[in-house]
């Protein structure tokens, strides 16, 4: 089989990627490489004629001890090599096996199934395979290490942002526990999904012609054959299982993948000069710019953003993929080729993340600084609340102007709240009955006023925490 440097592929997945991470490309072959779904395939086929035997009454067949590994004996060159004559994938891959199983199993190979049998189930098991067994874990760190800043920071004051203007206070470990939720109800749905995965010993056009010939009830042979691989049958077949079980669990990774790009951008956002309240782990020997040298530019989360970019809107092929004409064409052969791509795609993502979230320091220094920059007009919300609970039904409007005021001239808001005497008694006597602090400690303290972000970002943080120790539905 010809070999090739790696660095004259095409794709970054198989150059740059695989290089910057070989340990994690490694696990990732093993699912989704074309060598591994030639191994996959080739179990498909052995299930089959497992089936069979059992079918047949003759399990005790001393032959079927052969079959044992031969899916990692089959070198894939050799089913490729035999598809240069056959010009066909399924009956190279037959060719194949029959030459390596004893003569007593021969007619067995293949027996029944039409090739998107063998192709579709294949591929339901090493995607079902690769995400349960890398993914999710992969998800599930990701989720830990957020959980873990959710609790740590807590407590820890951070000016609320939306619209990119200073809202009001809340505390980092509240900013982490929004990804904490919603990550984690991305995995639960991720996990139950990925074990509905199907796949079908229905033949040709999926009514079961051909296995109808050979047993009374081909329903339960298929039931049989696939229950060999831990998998469900798809309910209904055409030559294709239905595609619906694979688009659904796209999906949810799709759904995956957003939380973690909105992540990056939140945490590179979070890295800017004017805001520099956390910071990415820097190598001591990392260069951030080829010119500039004081730079410390956060290329990790830029990078989860710009796969994000480049993989999620592959979720459009993936909905032009549930139409196969007339039971089946060939219009999705090409197409259904890179939904490994994208998987990869997302592992890189997440893997990233895990590393950025490892490495990540908070400076307190810039938190306060950015809390005290917004200053007492952070509580302007407060401060029309508090009139409203004594009665007040103008105190936005009163408010605003008093914030208008304080902008025009340049005076602090604690100070023009103040110069109106009966105006700040009324805010005393409100925060007196909610057993508030005195309003002058009130109105210089922004980080008082978080309400329930601490409490929340303790409780989302248990939860999850909860959820990974014991795998119990949260």
């Amino acid at each position: 089989m010809e070999t090739r440097n790696i660095y004259d592929n095409i794709s970054a997945l198989d150059h740059r990627y695989s290089v910057s991470d070989p340990a994690l490309f490694k696990q990732l072959s093993a699912y989704f490489a074309e060598s591994s779904f030639v191994r996959y395939c080739v179990r498909v086929e052995l299930a089959l004629v497992r089936a069979h035997l059992h079918f047949q009454g003759d399990d005790q067949n001393a032959d079927v001890k052969l079959l044992d590994g031969l899916e990692d004996r089959i070198d894939p060159a050799e089913v490729y090599e035999e598809e240069n004559k056959t010009r066909h994938n399924i009956r190279a891959l037959v060719n194949v096996i029959k030459r390596h199983v004893p003569d007593s199993l021969n007619s067995l190979v293949h027996l029944g199934a039409t090739s998107v049998d063998i192709l579709d189930t294949a591929q339901s098991l090493r995607i079902r395979d690769g995400i349960q067994k890398l993914i999710i874990p992969k998800i599930e760190e990701c989720l830990a290490l957020l959980a873990a800043w959710s609790e740590k920071e807590a407590e820890t004051a951070q000016i609320g942002r939306t619209h990119g203007q200073y809202a009001v206070p809340i505390t980092l470990g509240y900013a982490f526990a929004e990804y904490t939720s919603r990550l984690g109800k991305s995995l639960l749905e991720i996990v139950r999904l990925s074990d509905q995965l199907a796949g079908k010993i229905a033949g040709a056009v999926g009514a079961y012609n051909a296995t109808s010939l050979l047993y009374a009830d081909p329903e339960a042979f298929e039931i049989y054959t696939l229950g060999l691989l831990e998998l469900q049958a798809s309910e209904h077949s055409t030559q294709l299982v239905e595609p619906e079980y694979l688009l659904r669990i796209l999906l949810e990774i799709n759904i995956a993948f957003g939380i973690i790009a909105n992540l990056a951008d939140d945490l590179r956002h979070l890295q800017r000069s004017e805001i520099d309240e956390v910071r990415e782990y820097f190598a001591p020997d990392q260069v951030g710019s080829s010119t500039m040298p004081q730079k410390r530019n956060p290329w990790n989360a830029e990078h989860v953003k710009s796969l994000w970019k480049a993989f999620s809107p592959r979720v459009v092929t993936f909905f032009m993929d549930q139409i196969s004409e007339h039971q089946r064409d060939l219009s999705n052969s090409a197409s259904g080729r890179f939904v490994t791509d994208y998987l990869t795609g997302f592992t890189l993502a997440v893997s990233r993340m895990n590393n950025i979230l490892q490495g990540l320091s908070v400076r307190p220094e810039g938190l306060a600084e950015n809390l005290r920059k917004g200053g007492a007009g952070v509580l302007a919300e407060a401060a029309y609340i508090l009139l409203g609970k004594k009665g007040e039904k103008d105190g936005h409007e009163i408010i605003r102007q008093l914030t208008i005021k304080a902008e025009r001239e340049k005076t602090n808001f604690i100070d023009v709240l103040k110069a109106d005497a009966a105006l700040w008694q009324r805010l005393q006597d409100a925060l007196a009955e909610v057993n508030g602090p005195k309003a002058e400690l009130f109105f210089a303290s922004p980080e008082l006023y978080r309400g329930k972000s601490a409490e929340k970002a303790r409780a989302i943080a248990k939860k999850w925490k909860k959820y990974l120790e014991t795998k119990s539905q949260p």
